[in-house]
């Protein structure tokens, strides 16, 4: 298993839906001006309500594919159709 090379305590964003376990993680970035996560269910806007910040340690227990994300370099993103789909890494437009 690879890792990640953030400490487990790192924040990261991603949704109270993703959290409840009602949606799955499908897109994940990480930010070109400062490196942050986002893992997030690929809808195209993000509601700032639903917003959740959690450490990368949590987000992992949610989602143990996650792992598979640990070498996505700054300025780049992943994302899948769904659950069990591959992760598609491309860097950010």
């Amino acid at each position: 298993m690879s890792e990640f090379n953030d400490f487990p305590n790192t924040m990261v964003i991603t949704l109270k839906e993703i959290l409840d376990g009602k949606k799955p993680v499908l897109y994940v970035s990480r930010d070109e001006e400062d490196g942050m996560w986002q893992f997030l269910d690929g809808s195209d806007e993000l509601d700032i309500d639903n917003a959740r910040i959690v450490t990368i340690e949590e987000i992992l227990r949610v989602d143990s594919s996650l792992w598979s994300l640990s070498d996505l370099s700054i300025g780049w993103k992943a994302e899948r159709v769904d659950r069990d789909t591959k992760w598609l890494k491309q860097a950010n437009e």
